[in-house]
C-alpha cells in the first residue's frame, strides 16, 4: 500500500471571535473560499484534480448551515464538479477532517484531497444552534448525572490534578510569551494567506497579547463561579478565568493531502506524511482528559515513545489541559505548544485541528524536527490524536 503524504498546509490569520474583530466582517464561506484559493496558487495544483474537500466545523447554522465547504469550493471558483463535506467532532472537527482525507487517499478511494476547517464565532456565536434545547436526552442524564458545561469540567481537571490558580495563570502567560516571539520573529509568515477584509487586509493574528503577566492575569475574576454551578464543587477554589482559556476566534485552514504517486506524477514535493491517527472517548464528566489516552493509542499505533517526539501541540482549550497531560505523559515543556497555542492563538473550533497541523508542520520544518504530535480535547470526553513525520 502507498502513502498518504501532506503536501502543503495554510491558515489565515486568527481573528478575535467578537463584532469589530479583525475577520468579523467576513462571511465563514468567503473566509473559507480565500483560504482554499491560497492552497491552490502555492501549490499550483489543478483544483479540477481535487476528489473531496473535507471540512471541519462545529456550529453547523446561520451562515455556516449550507455545508460551508461546498459553498467556499464555489467562492473560491473550484469547478462544479468538486464535492466537499462537513466533519462535526467537535472541537476536533478539523484535526479529524484531516485523518478522514488520509484515510480516503489509503483507502484508494482519493488521489488528491483537501482537509480543512473554519470558524466564523463572530457570526455564528458558539452554542446558537442549541436555543435552549438539551443536547444529551433523559437516556444520557440518567446514566452520567452529574454532567457539566467544559468550564466546570476544566474546574474540575484542575481540582483532580490539584494545579493552582497560579500554575494555571504561569501556563497561560508562556502562551502569550512564546506566540508574540513566533510573530514578532516572522515564524507564522510563511503558513499565513492574508485575508482582504472592508477594512483592509489582516496578515497576522489579532489575538495575541504581548506583554501579558501573571499580575495581570490574577485580577480576573472566575468565570464559572456562578449559579447553578457553585453547588456542584462545595468548597472548591473557582480557578478558570477567560485568562486561562481559550480565546472565541474566527478562522480557517486547510491541508493538501495527496497519494505519494499521484505527487510524484505531479512534481509536488512531499512535507509530511501522518504515521498514526486515534480517536477515543474518555470520562464525559472530566470531558477535557481524552488527549491522555489518545496519546498513549497513537503512540502505541506509531510504536514510538514520548520522547521520540520532537514536538507537541494539545490544545489549549483551558489551562488544565495541557497541564493535566503533561503531567500523565511526562513530556519536556519546552516541546510541549512551544509557539504558543489556543490561549494566545485562539480556537476558531472548526478550525483548529488544521491550524495546529499547519503550525506544528512548519516548526518541524524549522527545527529539524522529525516527529510531532497533535491531540486536542473535545466536548462529550473524546479526543483525537495523530503523529507526523517530516519528509
Amino acid at each position: 500500500m502507498g502513502q498518504a503524504v501532506i503536501v502543503d498546509a495554510v491558515r489565515s490569520p486568527v481573528g478575535r471571535g467578537r463584532p469589530g474583530g479583525a475577520l468579523a466582517d467576513v462571511h465563514p464561506v468567503d473566509l473559507l473560499a480565500k483560504v482554499l484559493r491560497g492552497l491552490i496558487e502555492r501549490t499550483g495544483i489543478d483544483p479540477a484534480a481535487v476528489d473531496d474537500v473535507v471540512v471541519g466545523c462545529v456550529g453547523g447554522n446561520g451562515e455556516q448551515s449550507a455545508t460551508p465547504g461546498r459553498q467556499a469550493v464555489l467562492a473560491a471558483g473550484f469547478p462544479v464538479h468538486v464535492p466537499a463535506v462537513t466533519v462535526e467532532r467537535k472541537c476536533g472537527s478539523g484535526q479529524q477532517a484531516v485523518d478522514f482525507a488520509v484515510q480516503g487517499v489509503l483507502a484508494g478511494a482519493y488521489d488528491v484531497a483537501i482537509a480543512a476547517g473554519v470558524e466564523s464565532m463572530s457570526r455564528v456565536p458558539m452554542g446558537s444552534a442549541r436555543m435552549g434545547a438539551d443536547p444529551h436526552g433523559p437516556g444520557v442524564t440518567a446514566r452520567f448525572p452529574d454532567l457539566v458545561p467544559q468550564g466546570v469540567a476544566a474546574e474540575l481537571v484542575a481540582e483532580r490534578w490539584g494545579l493552582s490558580r497560579r500554575e494555571l495563570d504561569e501556563y497561560a502567560a508562556r502562551s502569550h510569551a512564546l506566540a508574540a516571539r513566533a510573530s514578532d520573529d516572522g515564524l507564522f509568515a510563511a503558513e499565513i494567506v492574508p485575508i482582504t477584509t472592508p477594512a483592509g487586509t489582516v496578515e497576522r493574528d489579532e489575538t495575541i497579547r504581548p506583554g501579558t503577566t501573571v499580575e495581570k492575569l490574577a485580577g480576573l475574576s472566575p468565570a464559572f463561579a456562578v449559579e447553578p454551578h457553585l453547588g456542584r464543587l462545595p468548597g472548591h477554589e473557582w480557578t478558570i478565568t477567560a485568562g486561562n482559556s481559550s480565546q472565541i476566534s474566527d478562522g480557517a485552514a486547510a491541508v493538501l493531502v495527496l497519494s505519494e504517486e499521484r505527487a510524484a506524477a505531479l512534481g509536488l514535493r512531499p512535507r509530511a506524511r501522518v504515521v498514526a491517527s486515534a480517536v477515543v472517548g474518555d470520562d464525559p464528566t472530566l470531558m477535557l482528559t481524552g488527549p491522555i489516552p489518545a496519546t498513549r493509542k497513537v503512540l502505541d499505533r506509531a510504536g514510538l515513545s514520548v520522547d521520540a517526539i520532537d514536538a507537541f501541540e494539545v490544545n489549549e482549550a483551558f489551562a488544565p489541559v495541557p497541564l493535566a497531560w503533561q503531567r500523565e505523559l511526562g513530556a519536556a515543556a519546552e516541546r510541549m505548544n512551544p509557539l504558543g497555542g489556543a490561549i494566545a492563538l485562539g480556537h476558531p473550533l472548526g478550525a483548529s485541528g488544521t491550524r495546529l497541523m499547519t503550525t506544528l508542520l512548519g516548526h518541524l520544518e524549522r527545527t529539524g524536527g522529525r516527529y510531532g504530535l497533535q491531540t486536542m480535547c473535545e466536548a462529550g470526553g473524546m479526543a483525537n490524536a495523530t503523529v507526523l513525520e517530516r519528509l
